[in-house]
């Protein structure tokens, strides 16, 4: 008996295909961030011949490659020229402000990949089954996360100013919590000069935030604070509490706790503002909120990428008397603000 339906397009296996190959898109990508390929273009080398020679690459391989980044939509190609779309202009010309390939380092490091490799298990387990995963002590990948990620979110990190107001120069104490790099209280002080920032994170990696503390000229007016955000003191009076990327690393008891660390902390009418992928209710939209979730299942025992509700609960728990949800566009996060 035939399984085709009787009526309608016929059934293909293009889309497993394309999923199960996808692996291929990401190797393409780093091969060509690695070899410059996107610079190449930028400078002005446009056919097979000139690329490879920037590169120092075959002029087939070089062909092959780039007709394949064409294909996936990261070049252009008219005549056997080929040119940058606008987000490789902008984040994969290395000379660009917004380049952001250094990324890769961190992003496909064996320990952001190796909790895919047994997937069915964490499936099973209901969380990672690595021994050394992300949420060790002063594990040293959090070091290249810092140095890694740090072009990735700068722009967020200024959208994040922007929200909150902070070219007002209000006089703000800021408790700022695993901070990694350290972008987001460092642009907030560069933008309010009345800004404090005191920084919690394990001392290897508060090395890196300090460096660009430094490097943005801020260095007087930030602070640290070494250790686990769950154990040290933060002291009070804090007029703002940022917690960025860290929440979705743990279940919704465990958040509780540390909002139940952080609440004392602020002064009255004190806001815990929360960075994070935060999905719809439907937790399949919008795409890249949505699928942090898979990642924090491989990686992570417990952790998750949670909804508004999910976060106003949090908060509500903690003692937080209202919340509110704000979008940081063109980027895939959101903000969520805690009011005391």
């Amino acid at each position: 008996m035939s399984s085709l339906p009787a009526s309608g397009p016929l059934p293909s296996p293009e889309h497993f295909f394309e999923t199960i190959t996808s692996y291929q898109r990401t190797e393409a990508l780093r091969a060509a961030i690695q070899l410059e390929i996107f610079t190449a273009v930028a400078e002005g080398k446009q056919t097979a011949q000139e690329i490879a020679g920037r590169c120092k690459a075959s002029e087939r391989g070089t062909r092959i490659l780039c007709d394949y980044l064409v294909i996936i939509g990261f070049l252009t190609k008219n005549a056997n020229q080929y040119d940058l779309t606008r987000d490789s202009a902008v984040f994969l010309d290395r000379r660009s402000p917004g380049y952001i390939g250094g990324t890769i380092r961190f992003l496909l490091s064996p320990m952001a990949t190796e909790g895919f490799e047994d997937l069915a298990e964490a499936v099973r387990e209901g969380g990672t089954v690595r021994e050394q995963h992300s949420l060790a002590p002063e594990h040293p990948m959090w070091v290249d996360f810092a140095r890694g990620m740090a072009p990735l979110m700068a722009m967020p990190a200024e959208l994040l100013a922007k929200l909150l107001n902070a070219d007002e120069g209000h006089k703000w104490k800021v408790l700022s919590l695993a901070v990694g790099h350290g972008l987001f209280g460092v642009t907030l002080a560069r933008h309010n000069r009345n800004a404090e920032i005191w920084a919690v994170d394990w001392a290897n990696v508060l090395e890196v935030a300090r460096e660009n503390a430094i490097a943005a000229g801020i260095a007087d007016r930030y602070h640290t604070i070494a250790g686990s955000a769950f154990d040290v003191e933060y002291g009070d009076g804090y007029d703002l509490a940022l917690i960025t990327n860290f929440l979705h690393h743990f279940d919704p008891p465990t958040n509780e706790e540390l909002l139940r660390k952080v609440y004392p902390a602020l002064k009255p009418g004190g806001r815990a503002v929360i960075l994070e992928f935060v999905p719809n209710s439907d937790r399949v939209s919008p795409p890249m909120p949505a699928a942090f979730s898979l990642t924090m299942l491989a990686g992570t025992p417990s952790g998750d990428a949670y909804t508004f509700a999910e976060f106003q609960q949090m908060l509500r728990n903690a003692g937080f008397r209202s919340s509110e949800l704000y979008a940081l566009p063109p980027t895939f996060f959101n903000v969520v603000i805690g009011h005391k």
